[in-house]
């Protein structure tokens, strides 16, 4: 900071000489008045450049770009154009300013949410502890004016929240029992009890720190590639002007004088202040004004990803759909009543983390219905689960896709005789077997979110296609493709399956980013050139293998990202060639 804060002066000092220098020469007055105020401005402005220059002859063992403004300015004043001199000084220490600006910004940015974050939590008997010793499982209370210390769970209470410094929306959300808090939001006005569910090492608030400081670090290509190019160009630089000042004279009878005049000046035409600074800033304005947004950036690498992309692929649950499922409809099948099909697949779904089995267990508890007792349960990734039921003499029950349920040819004629019209309506049905006999269908519903078709549409216009990826039915996908306008469908996929058509919509797209949420999600997150998280909500892994987080889930931002890394990748591309 103080070294930023000296720069800042000694910059200043450098313009403001150099402008009056410019400005007495002309009013001809005499060349050593003004000379006077260029040395001021050489010397202010290239304090900083000098030492850098000399910290990559001696420490990085290499000549950097500082080196060839140094010697450029001394070319330049011992050809006696101290103007130029002050200029080329001057300019290269404001963009060396702007850049060292850039990164200080950030990590007041990062100071100012690590203040936020808070130290202390109070748990219900009343006792004051550190937030690193709580434990999950454990209850802590929060006050009207508190902020949220841990991520946790309403037990008791109703309150709003204001969630503005997780999701970047300034509208508080309302919050009651069952509902899931975040570490370093403020609670606005009611008393609330919270069952803290991580650590605080790993609450979403620590991890966007985390993910924030791992941008800062994180380079773009075009910025790794001046510095690879400085790394080369300033020695030839250097040994071009070398040889056109030794080689005419030596060879050719040339006035070294005057060879060494125009070696001196390709030093001073050479010097690349505005490719240095061209990449940086650019990289830092685009993800500070994304972060704004809620929209979190972990890289320059990625942020001209997102300029390149031509496809984006979606899933559906908790992506273009609310991922708020209910169960609208169940029906039975040999006899069952639908009580046995909701106990059993309640039993199953005790075990399960799918976004489906809390809508499975909450209707069945507004029925008044009591799960069955279930052991040995396995998960089956992309199909269901299957356990064995202890109340109904050890039978395997399942609770899934038709790829799980096994079932004679008869009886899945019948179940997709009476739920094909459910699936046409975007509905998922999930099946319910005891042994070989298949018990029931639960019907299940979800909403289009509101902002999915303007999102589509605005894609469409950025001539970026559209993809759905899911690994619901065909029918309930086709219904949301539909819906939206979106054109190509791949339905009833496998996590597996998912990478692989990734990769095959990579060969078609050149670059593709995928938009997704849940575990199943992670491998395709990052198989994709740029994987896109939806929001808080999302699961730690897909967080963690994300390059984007969408913090506030709206799908807008998706559109909005990616022309924003079109506009940034244009913008230095154009710096860049100008340079």
């Amino acid at each position: 900071m103080l070294k930023l804060n000296w720069k800042k002066i000694l910059t200043g000092i450098s313009g403001v000489a150099i402008a009056l220098g410019l400005l007495l020469s002309r009013f001809g007055l005499p060349d050593y008045i003004s000379g006077i105020f260029y040395f001021i401005s050489i010397f202010s402005g290239g304090y900083f450049v000098f030492l850098a220059a000399t910290q990559g002859i001696f420490k990085q063992k290499f000549l950097n770009i500082d080196f060839l403004v140094i010697v450029a300015a001394a070319g330049a004043i011992y050809i006696n154009q101290l103007a130029e001199a002050a200029a080329v000084i001057f300019f290269f220490s404001l963009a060396e300013m702007f850049e060292e600006y850039g990164i200080e910004r950030s990590r007041r940015a990062i100071e100012s949410l690590v203040k936020k974050s808070p130290r202390t939590a109070i748990l219900k008997n009343g006792k004051k502890i550190d937030v690193e010793k709580a434990k999950v499982g454990e209850i802590i209370i929060i006050r009207p004016g508190d902020l949220v210390p841990l991520d946790g769970t309403v037990v008791k209470g109703i309150s709003s929240v204001d969630e503005a410094a997780i999701t970047g929306e300034s509208i508080p959300k309302d919050k009651r029992v069952n509902d899931s808090v975040f570490a370093g939001t403020l609670n606005k006005h009611g008393y609330l009890e919270v069952k803290i569910s991580k650590e605080n090492k790993n609450s979403t608030f620590s991890k966007i720190i985390e993910l924030v400081e791992k941008a800062q670090k994180s380079r773009a290509p075009a910025q790794e590639f001046i510095d690879r190019f400085a790394k080369y160009y300033t020695p030839i630089v250097v040994m071009g002007a070398f040889l056109i000042a030794i080689l005419p004279p030596l060879f050719f009878n040339g006035s070294f004088n005057e060879w060494l005049y125009r070696a001196l000046i390709l030093l001073v035409i050479a010097c690349p202040c505005a490719l240095v600074i061209s990449t940086p800033v650019s990289v830092a304005s685009a993800i500070g004004g994304a972060s704004r947004k809620g929209i979190l950036i972990k890289g320059g690498r990625y942020l001209e990803e997102l300029g390149k992309i031509r496809a984006v692929a979606f899933d559906k649950t908790k992506t273009l759909t609310l991922g708020q499922p209910y169960i609208s409809e169940v029906i039975s099948f040999n006899g069952f009543s639908e009580e046995e099909v909701l106990a059993d697949a309640a039993g199953i779904e005790k075990f399960s983390s799918h976004p489906l089995s809390k809508s499975i267990l909450k209707f069945a508890q507004n029925k008044g219905i009591t799960p069955h007792l279930m052991e040995k349960y396995e998960n089956i990734s992309g199909k269901g689960g299957k356990a064995n039921c202890l109340v109904c003499n050890d039978i395997k029950h399942c609770v899934g896709n038709l790829k799980l349920i096994r079932a004679d040819e008869i009886s899945i004629k019948e179940v997709l005789k009476k739920t094909e019209k459910f699936e046409k309506q975007g509905k998922t049905i999930v099946l319910v077997s005891e042994g070989d006999q298949i018990m029931g269908a639960l019907v299940i519903s979800d909403k289009i979110k509101e902002e999915a078709l303007r999102a589509i549409k605005i894609l469409k216009k950025l001539n970026i296609e559209p993809i759905m990826l899911t690994g619901d039915n065909a029918h309930a996908a086709d219904f949301v493709a539909k819906t939206l306008g979106i054109k190509k469908v791949y339905a009833s996929l496998l996590p597996e399956e998912k990478v692989e058509k990734i990769k095959e919509l990579k060969k078609d797209f050149n670059f593709v980013a995928m938009v997704g949420d849940g575990i199943n999600d992670a491998p395709s997150l990052v198989t994709a050139n740029v994987g896109i998280a939806m929001g808080i909500g999302s699961s730690d892994s897909a967080i963690e293998t994300a390059d984007v987080v969408l913090m506030n889930g709206n799908l807008l931002n998706t559109p909005y990202v990616l022309n924003l890394g079109k506009k940034t990748l244009k913008t230095i591309k154009q710096n860049i060639t100008v340079s």
